[in-house]
């Protein structure tokens, strides 16, 4: 089968397009035909290698798919050969006690497709049945593979762990890639008066235009201030803030009294200072995140039938011109998601 993988870890140059086997499936599995993947930026992370994380190679990338059942286990009972079907990408034991609390994202076995094992950019890949989904009715298949691991967790961060309510103040720090449009959307669809900030004022018109409330060039002004200025010397309730170092003062700093800070992700450095007698004294509250549960994945998939909210595509790549998405995805212009046909 075609697809593309990583013989070793390092830069661009580490990146296959080629043939390897077909996955062989065990009696909980199921093979699925992929016909769209996408980009994320935790395959620029795997190419480099994670500190603790290793992988068997050669190893096939993609966390995110969509595609076709070829064929099931013989202990499986959901799907069939031919059923359309997306893939939840988080995989636990289902049994420690972090499992059976319903927190499978927190399991000590925790892993993601693509990251300690095979992924998406293949022609077939196997999952364990309880990470295969029926595509909701009305999404395309290549809607379906855009948004479960992005969607996921946002849905975990600002419906689980912030707790949003309409008409709460939200600002999002980086608008334009795939968490950050989907905590956009969902906020809009729940009717949050949501800030964006982004050095491209193209992204900020984008971002107007699918519900944010007001943006900020954080290059031609001052975030803090603006804020602010925004929210009539009050501050927002809720910051999403996955830049890191850079950006976390002042994150702290544009949040109310009361204020909860929501994080997936530290993509300018982990290590950054915390004003504590900000924290306690304004009595804020950090929530980290990392996916989500199948209670939550369940949740989203509900959502998005009800509610007709669809990922942004910004891009589609064939499999062959993979190295071409990655660079593009490195180059931060997106606004959205970058998908990959198989």
């Amino acid at each position: 089968m075609k697809a593309v993988f990583i013989k070793k870890h390092g830069g661009p140059e580490v990146i296959h397009y080629g043939d390897l086997p077909k996955p062989e499936i065990e009696e909980n599995d199921v093979l699925i035909n992929i016909k769209y993947a996408a980009l994320n930026h935790l395959d620029i992370w795997v190419r480099m290698g994670i500190p603790g994380i290793k992988v068997k190679f050669p190893h096939i990338l993609g966390s995110d798919g969509a595609g076709i059942v070829e064929e099931c286990g013989n202990k499986t009972t959901s799907f069939k050969k031919g059923d359309k079907v997306l893939i939840d990408p988080g995989i636990s034991c289902g049994i420690c006690t972090m499992c059976r609390k319903g927190e499978h994202s927190q399991c000590k076995t925790f892993h993601l497709v693509g990251e300690h094992i095979d992924g998406t950019y293949a022609e077939f890949v196997k999952v364990p049945e309880e990470n295969v989904h029926p595509i909701p009715d009305g999404l395309t298949m290549i809607e379906a593979a855009a948004f479960p691991l992005t969607f996921l967790t946002a849905w975990r961060m600002l419906i689980s762990k912030a707790k949003i309510k309409a008409g709460e103040t939200f600002l999002i720090i980086g608008i334009g890639g795939g968490v950050a449009t989907a905590c956009l959307q969902l906020a809009a669809s729940m009717k949050l008066k949501t800030i964006v900030t982004s050095s491209d004022d193209n992204k900020i018109k984008k971002a107007r235009e699918i519900g944010a409330f007001e943006g900020i060039n954080y290059k031609k002004e001052d975030v803090y201030k603006k804020v602010k200025a925004i929210t009539g010397g009050e501050g927002v309730d809720i910051v999403f803030d996955s830049v890191g170092a850079e950006t976390w003062e002042t994150s702290l700093k544009c949040l109310k009294r009361g204020g909860r800070l929501i994080t997936c992700g530290a993509t300018s450095g982990g290590i950054a200072q915390t004003d504590i007698q900000r924290v306690f004294w304004n009595q804020i509250s950090i929530f980290g995140s990392t996916m989500g549960s199948r209670g939550e994945m369940n949740e989203l998939l509900n959502f998005m039938k009800v509610a007709g909210t669809r990922p942004v595509i910004d891009e589609c790549f064939p499999l062959k011109d993979y190295k071409k998405a990655q660079k593009y995805m490195e180059s931060k212009k997106q606004f959205g998601k970058i998908l990959i046909e198989i």
